[in-house]
């Protein structure tokens, strides 16, 4: 899909500097630009939400503690 961008001169030029130095095109480079930010986005609501799961899960622990050999007790 094609998608038009209004940039100022400078900002082009500067991002296309940044391209032509990684061997890359700016297409390129834009779109791995997008796609990290779609991820980290996903990643930030993936743990905002496990959060809210475990608010509302209400659980409890009333004290109680495990040792560090009890954590990594295999069965």
């Amino acid at each position: 899909m094609n998608v038009t961008l209004s940039l100022d001169k400078e900002l082009l030029d500067k991002a296309r500097e940044v391209a032509r130095r990684q061997g890359r095109s700016l297409n390129d480079l834009l779109r791995e630009y997008l796609r990290s930010l779609a991820r980290v986005d996903h990643e930030a609501r993936s743990a905002e939400e496990l959060f809210e799961s475990m608010d509302a899960a209400g659980g409890r622990l009333d004290g109680r503690t495990w040792t560090r050999d009890e954590i990594h007790e295999r069965r």
